[in-house]
Protein backbone atom coordinates (compact mmCIF):
# COMPACT_ATOMS: atom_id res chain seq x y z
CA UNK A 1 0.00 0.00 0.00
CA UNK A 2 1.17 3.30 -1.07
CA UNK A 3 1.46 6.25 1.17
CA UNK A 4 -1.04 8.23 -0.72
CA UNK A 5 -3.40 5.42 -0.64
CA UNK A 6 -3.06 5.43 3.66
CA UNK A 7 -3.45 9.33 3.06
CA UNK A 8 -7.03 8.33 1.62
CA UNK A 9 -8.01 5.94 3.36
CA UNK A 10 -7.42 8.13 6.49
CA UNK A 11 -9.47 11.01 5.04
CA UNK A 12 -12.13 8.87 4.12
CA UNK A 13 -12.50 7.57 7.57
CA UNK A 14 -12.16 10.62 9.25
CA UNK A 15 -15.18 12.20 6.78
CA UNK A 16 -17.39 9.26 7.62
CA UNK A 17 -17.01 9.58 11.66
CA UNK A 18 -17.92 12.94 11.27
CA UNK A 19 -21.28 12.72 9.32
CA UNK A 20 -22.02 9.75 11.92
CA UNK A 21 -21.28 12.27 14.73
CA UNK A 22 -23.16 14.70 13.04
CA UNK A 23 -26.12 12.77 12.39
CA UNK A 24 -26.16 11.65 16.09
CA UNK A 25 -26.02 14.72 17.72
CA UNK A 26 -28.90 16.32 15.20
CA UNK A 27 -31.08 13.04 16.64
CA UNK A 28 -30.60 14.04 20.18
CA UNK A 29 -31.03 17.59 19.22
CA UNK A 30 -27.91 19.48 19.81
CA UNK A 31 -26.34 21.75 17.04
CA UNK A 32 -22.66 23.04 16.86
CA UNK A 33 -20.81 25.90 17.29
CA UNK A 34 -18.25 27.59 15.65
CA UNK A 35 -15.21 25.44 16.56
CA UNK A 36 -17.53 22.44 16.25
CA UNK A 37 -18.25 21.74 19.85
CA UNK A 38 -22.12 20.24 20.29
CA UNK A 39 -24.66 22.89 21.69
CA UNK A 40 -28.05 22.58 22.98
CA UNK A 41 -30.27 24.44 21.04
CA UNK A 42 -33.00 26.66 22.10
CA UNK A 43 -36.21 24.83 22.39
CA UNK A 44 -34.22 21.76 23.76
CA UNK A 45 -32.92 23.88 27.03
CA UNK A 46 -36.55 25.32 27.46
CA UNK A 47 -37.78 21.90 27.40
CA UNK A 48 -35.02 20.95 29.96
CA UNK A 49 -35.75 24.10 32.22
CA UNK A 50 -39.73 23.33 31.95
CA UNK A 51 -38.91 19.59 33.37
CA UNK A 52 -36.08 21.03 36.04
CA UNK A 53 -39.25 23.53 37.70
CA UNK A 54 -41.33 20.42 37.62
CA UNK A 55 -39.02 17.93 39.14
CA UNK A 56 -38.83 21.07 41.97
CA UNK A 57 -42.54 21.57 42.64
CA UNK A 58 -42.30 17.60 43.56
CA UNK A 59 -39.88 17.97 45.56
CA UNK A 60 -41.66 20.72 47.20
CA UNK A 61 -44.45 18.20 47.61
CA UNK A 62 -42.21 15.58 48.81
CA UNK A 63 -40.99 17.83 51.64
CA UNK A 64 -44.28 19.14 53.05
CA UNK A 65 -44.92 15.42 53.36
CA UNK A 66 -41.96 14.18 55.23
CA UNK A 67 -42.24 16.98 57.58
CA UNK A 68 -45.82 17.34 58.23
CA UNK A 69 -46.38 18.69 61.93
CA UNK A 70 -49.57 16.89 62.48
CA UNK A 71 -48.07 13.89 63.14
CA UNK A 72 -46.87 12.63 66.37
CA UNK A 73 -43.24 12.76 66.10
CA UNK A 74 -43.24 16.44 65.88
CA UNK A 75 -39.74 16.86 66.88
CA UNK A 76 -38.40 14.16 64.45
CA UNK A 77 -40.27 16.01 61.86
CA UNK A 78 -38.93 19.31 62.66
CA UNK A 79 -35.28 18.05 62.40
CA UNK A 80 -35.96 16.39 59.53
CA UNK A 81 -37.01 19.98 57.96
CA UNK A 82 -33.53 21.75 59.40
CA UNK A 83 -31.32 19.08 57.82
CA UNK A 84 -33.36 19.75 54.11
CA UNK A 85 -33.17 22.91 54.80
CA UNK A 86 -29.75 23.14 55.76
CA UNK A 87 -28.60 20.55 52.61
CA UNK A 88 -30.61 23.16 50.27
CA UNK A 89 -27.57 25.85 51.26
CA UNK A 90 -25.12 23.53 50.26
CA UNK A 91 -25.99 24.26 46.53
Amino acid sequence: MSWAAAIVIIVAIWGLVSIMRSRHNSTLGYGTDEKGNPVVQPQRERELQAEIAQLRERLEVLERIATDTNSDEWRESKRLSAEINSLRGQD
